[in-house]
């Protein structure tokens, strides 16, 4: 009997592939088909807990200092815009600040360490994320409206608009511009990233969507604050929710854009000037006071306690 040659390829089995990447089996004759290589979720990334903590003290502090220095002001009888510009400039610039601190500090420089970064596709998202919102603040009215929770609004005082024009337009760009950026930089993009550091992503979108609504508790609305704090508190957790799964906070500043100025376009427009405030309107019409809180308090409506500060 001949006996055979030995073999000419290696055996069977498990060898680095040739493309360099990773092993690939040889069955003795032919490579096998390289397995697929997924991609791991990229983290989301976060700050020191003190970039948010830091945030939210810069936040209260500022607006209570220009609260109380609008109120010192008032008597002064200054055109209502004048109010307006302040309480924006004192109320939000150091929020800015923070943020730029914050970036230099703990972000290497880079603005994308708090997330402000916009892609095309995000003028997509931000309809989704608002949508999203929508839903959900349809969702905690519904759940008001069954237990009986107290909420306010400030639709009543909205008439007051309609004396001033140029008091319109601050309240507008306040609304529609300076609130999402500042208010999506400081929750979405300090305060949820910092609570990243220390916990799981559903307690810190969770928490930061508390934070959120109440920080737009004003004490003039006594117990109305309860509904309107939990209504804010699911808006925010939307937005959360948009910001952790996109990884930025274009979407959220977008669509908190869409969403005050849906909400304002509704007020001004004057179809809810004959309908009394109840749940069934606050559902939609809510937002409007509280976006908008912190520039749009309701001594400023009626400054003064009901004086003519129009101008």
């Amino acid at each position: 009997m001949t006996q055979l040659p030995p073999p000419t390829t290696a055996p069977a089995g498990w060898y680095p592939d040739p493309s360099g990447q990773g092993y690939r089996y040889f069955d003795g004759s032919v490579w096998a088909a390289p397995e697929p290589v997924f991609e791991e979720a990229e983290e989301h990334p976060d700050l020191p807990l003190g970039a948010a903590l830091g945030a939210l003290a810069v936040l209260v502090a500022s607006l209570l200092t220009a609260k109380f220095l609008v109120d010192a002001l008032i008597d002064f009888d200054w055109p209502v815009i004048v109010y307006v510009v302040i309480l924006a400039t004192l109320g939000y610039g150091p929020s800015i600040a923070w943020g730029w601190y914050v970036r230099r500090r703990w972000g290497a420089g880079r603005f994308g360490s708090l997330g402000w970064r916009f892609k095309w596709s995000d003028l997509g998202w931000g309809p989704v994320t608002w949508m999203s919102a929508v839903c959900v603040q349809l969702v905690v009215g519904a759940v008001i409206l069954v237990l009986d929770i107290p909420v306010s609004s400030n639709v009543d005082s909205a008439t007051d608009l309609e004396a001033d024009r140029a008091y319109l337009v601050a309240t507008a760009v306040t609304a529609v511009i300076a609130a999402p950026i500042i208010e999506e930089l400081v929750f979405r993009g300090l305060v949820m990233r910092g609570l990243l550091s220390r916990m799981g992503p559903v307690l810190a979108i969770g928490l930061q969507g508390v934070l959120f609504g109440v920080a737009h508790v004003d004490p003039i609305r006594g117990v109305g604050n309860v509904g309107l704090a939990m209504m804010l508190s699911g808006v925010g957790v939307a937005f959360g929710v948009s910001a952790y799964l996109t990884r930025r906070i274009g979407p959220t500043v977008i669509g908190h854009a869409i969403f005050n100025g849906v909400v304002l376009s509704i007020l001004l427009s004057g179809i809810i000037d004959d309908v009394d405030t109840d749940l069934s309107m606050s559902v939609v019409a809510v937002d409007v006071s509280a976006e908008e809180l912190v520039v749009d308090q309701p001594y400023l409506t009626e400054p003064g306690g009901g004086q003519d500060h129009s101008g």
